[in-house]
């Protein structure tokens, strides 16, 4: 049985893995942004522990697309990881490093351990600069997972036909346009042609 002091680590660690603070994982969760904040985890006299809701737990699980086994395995900081190759956002962008379905080719990867992470195919990209400032910042690594299909909100890493890489939010897509919002504010969003996209996979964790 988990312990209160792991459902807390948990949901701190579930925040994380999708790059967000608890109060951000409340949100995206459709919940009020206090739900999972330190304050919320005791009784105002500091002394009875308080419970994230069954409700509010779930909710945060839906949001970021995560299945309770993985959530308990982090709380109880059980999640053996796996080896993913790494791949600095410089390289990304240079031709022959994916093939066209967004897979790393080629050998001589550095790897890095990532927990629960469960895609065989997932790998690690290490970002470069600010463009992506202040949810990733230069230096963290992202794991992205091509075989996960992203939807409306998601946090995604796009390769074009002119060979650019970026990090972006799925906004709206349609059968003509791709919508790319950028995660901060001093870059322009993107309105892509779906022709002009090589490949989109989803973020699935963040180490910062």
């Amino acid at each position: 049985m988990l312990t209160h002091t792991q459902i807390w680590r948990g949901i701190d660690r579930l925040a994380e893995r999708a790059g967000l603070s608890p109060s951000g994982l409340a949100r995206v969760a459709g919940l009020d942004p206090t739900t999972f904040n330190p304050s919320k985890r005791v009784s105002s006299d500091g002394v009875k522990p308080r419970w994230p809701s069954t409700e509010s737990l779930s909710k945060a699980l839906s949001a970021v697309r995560v299945t309770f086994e993985d959530f308990a395995a982090l709380a109880a900081g059980t999640a053996a990881g796996r080896s993913v190759p790494l791949i600095g956002f410089a390289q990304a962008g240079d031709q022959g490093f994916f093939d066209d379905a967004g897979f790393p080719v080629g050998t001589g990867w550095e790897e890095v351990r990532f927990p629960g992470v469960s895609d065989d195919n997932a790998y690690a990209l290490e970002i470069s600069g600010d463009s992506m400032a202040p949810v990733y910042r230069d230096g963290d690594r992202i794991v992205v997972a091509p075989d996960a299909a992203p939807r409306r909100g998601d946090r995604v890493v796009v390769k074009t036909r002119s060979g650019e890489v970026m990090a972006k939010e799925l906004g709206r897509a349609t059968a003509n346009t791709i919508e790319l919002i950028s995660l901060n504010p001093d870059y322009d969003n993107r309105i892509l042609d779906p022709s002009e996209v090589v490949w989109m996979a989803r973020i699935v964790w963040a180490s910062q």
